[in-house]
């Protein structure tokens, strides 16, 4: 989907050879982990020839080189290459790993470009070779696009590229998640638009974002028109089973379409968190293998997404209840033509056209599409042992009806592949506006749990804030069930839909993401407040109090000002200035209260210290020592 830029490739080669600082650890490390060429011998299988820096695959715990070693090759050596005297094929794909040096369960990231060169003068007729960031942010949109200058590069100069591309990840400035980024490399300029941070909650869960084309989660890249164009009246089935975390297993010829595919999936649900492990491409190396392999018959298989090309998966993961393959074996389409030949849109001579539901429809009736429907569920995906075709095989259930408006507004490029980027991209907008407001409807019943309130006019902000409201699932569905699923899922939903909400609610997806938007809420809450305590008139406001509210309200104040006053020793000019802000609503509280109150008041050293406005050091409230300027 994303270009490469315009960039003098040996421009950052000569550039770089100059350069004789080797680039900052610790600034590299905010973007990259490792930066490696690996190779696949004919004796020793997958080797890792380079690593930038040197020593990065060498963590604690062991055996991350050979874990990104075979995780950077395709199954086998693709039979599908031109059957040319020599050919070469450029892939790009990502994979997902557990990290053996991390304490607790993180994962890394790994982008891969990977070159299969076909020559008959070669042993065993071809060669190939991988070139491989690693990585602990998803950032797919901004290491693709740096791939396709640093693959080129290294088979151009050599393995000196890592060091040369290197220096100019070290020189960027720090990530700035859910942000664009301008970031230069060489001659040229990468303008990605990173993915929010983890714990970033995303927008409220009643709030439709206004700008589909920014991230609200990860992978907003992926290709979803392209990966599932066989398959888009199951979209919605797929969306479903991402929601409530169901166990998906991903088919797909190339490591290229399979991690495009679980990629999409997980883009799918944005800007819900999703929570459930999930591994673009997987092989028989992963540490997880044995343990999935290992599950007896009939035992519940784990929440997880794998996307996998060896067939023998299927086979040994037999107990995952759902199975997609997509993609098509020939690797320079992902396009599905229909039986004939003829394009599935009304376009003639390349000239785009809408697409044909009639070819899209699943469950139009003929003889044939039914005997072909039914052969298709009895063989199962076993049946992709013999020939690979696009299919989805499951046992759930689902409630979402596909959307026919937003499939009639899809385009086709018809015959011409010249035009067929720019129509997968107004494609993947149309549908991920869908399925952001899709997600964005299903969230919204939870608002209310998440609502922030405000000091009402007249009342006092340094009140404690009122929790928000707590939340019971069996209230919750109960509720729904009185009220009803809105105007924009009533249309879209069967009648069972309240049971897509009690699978989210026990599945794991739902508390992560709850407890995230929660503790967001609440924090927003408390910023609202501290915002109208630095607006409040005090003096305003204590004239209508009686003299027990005007001692609870002198209290108050000083227990913020002491609050402030432990933060303000962190530097920060928003601290210094509301702590000047509280001190004078203080000696203003202190002005209006009885004489023999302020006596008693100032019997307290600290107490007296705070409303004297005095620049010694006062103890705050946890007993650490602040200096601040009263």
């Amino acid at each position: 989907m994303n270009r490469i830029p315009s960039v003098s490739l040996r421009g950052v080669a000569d550039e770089d050879a100059a350069a004789a600082a080797p680039p900052d650890p610790v600034a590299l490390a905010r973007w990259a982990r490792a930066f490696c060429v690996i190779r696949f011998d004919l004796e020793r299988g997958q080797l890792v020839e380079a690593c930038f820096p040197p020593n990065a695959l060498t963590a604690p715990g062991g055996g991350l080189d050979r874990l990104v070693a075979f995780s950077s090759f395709p199954d086998s050596m693709s039979h599908h290459l031109p059957r040319h005297r020599s050919s070469v094929h450029d892939s790009l794909f990502s994979f997902r790993v557990p990290d053996p040096s991390s304490p607790r369960r993180a994962f890394l990231y790994g982008f891969v470009f990977n070159r299969q060169r076909q020559d008959e003068r070669l042993p065993r007729g071809g060669e190939q070779k991988s070139v491989v960031i690693l990585s602990h942010a998803p950032y797919s949109s901004l290491f693709r696009l740096l791939l396709q200058i640093l693959g080129p590069l290294c088979f151009d100069v050599g393995p000196s590229a890592l060091a040369m591309v290197a220096s100019h990840v070290a020189a960027w400035p720090a990530p700035a998640p859910g942000r664009p980024m301008e970031l230069p490399i060489g001659s040229a300029a990468l303008r990605v638009h990173l993915p929010p941070a983890a714990d970033d909650p995303g927008p409220p869960p009643a709030l439709l974002p206004a700008n589909p084309s920014v991230p609200y989660g990860l992978f907003h890249d992926a290709d979803l028109f392209a990966a599932f164009r066989g398959l888009l009246l199951h979209l919605w089935t797929l969306w479903e089973l991402m929601v409530v975390g169901e166990p998906v297993l991903v088919v797909a010829p190339s490591p290229a379409q399979c991690s495009e595919a679980v990629a999409g999936l997980v883009s799918l649900v944005a800007p819900l968190l999703y929570s459930v492990d999930f591994r673009p491409y997987f092989t028989i190396h992963d540490p997880d293998f044995a343990r999935l392999n290992a599950l007896a018959e009939g035992e519940v298989f784990p929440p997880m997404v794998l996307g996998v090309t060896n067939l023998f998966f299927l086979k040994s993961l037999k107990s995952i209840p759902n199975v997609v393959s997509v993609g098509s074996p020939n690797p320079n389409s992902t396009r599905v033509l229909p039986v004939g030949g003829q394009s599935p849109g009304n376009g003639t001579n390349g000239t785009p056209g809408k697409l044909k539901l009639d070819k899209l429809a699943i469950n139009k009736f003929s003889p044939t599409s039914l005997l072909n429907s039914i052969k298709l569920r009895r063989e199962g995906p076993l049946s992709l042992m013999t020939e690979h075709k696009e299919a989805l095989w499951s046992t759930y259930a689902p409630t979402t009806k596909p959307d026919t408006s937003v499939l009639n507004r899809l385009i086709d490029a018809g015959m011409s592949p010249r035009i067929e980027e720019s129509m997968s991209v107004v494609n993947n907008e149309i549908l991920r506006r869908h399925f952001l407001e899709l997600t964005t409807n299903f969230l919204a019943p939870f608002g209310p749990y998440l609502r922030t309130t405000t000091p009402s006019e007249g009342t006092s902000p340094f009140a404690d804030p009122p929790l928000l409201p707590p939340f019971h699932a069996d209230e919750f569905v109960n509720g729904l069930a009185a009220r009803g699923p809105g105007k924009f899922l009533s249309k879209r939903m069967r009648s069972n839909w309240l049971d897509l909400y009690r699978r989210f609610l026990e599945g794991p997806n739902f508390m992560p993401w709850f407890r995230q938007r929660r503790a967001a809420a609440e924090q927003e809450q408390q910023r609202l407040w501290r915002l109208a305590r630095m607006n409040v008139d005090i003096e305003k406001l204590m004239y209508k109090m009686s003299e027990l509210e005007r001692i609870d309200s002198f209290n108050a104040v000083e227990r913020y000002l002491l609050r402030e006053m432990e933060n303000s020793g962190k530097g920060s000019a928003d601290s210094i200035a509301a702590c000047q802000k509280l001190k004078e609503d203080l000696q203003a509280a202190f002005s209006v209260l009885p004489k023999d109150m302020q006596q008693l008041l100032l019997s307290n050293p600290k107490r007296a210290v705070l409303l004297q406005g005095s620049h010694e050091k006062v103890t705050g409230l946890n007993g650490t020592v602040t200096q601040t300027s009263l």
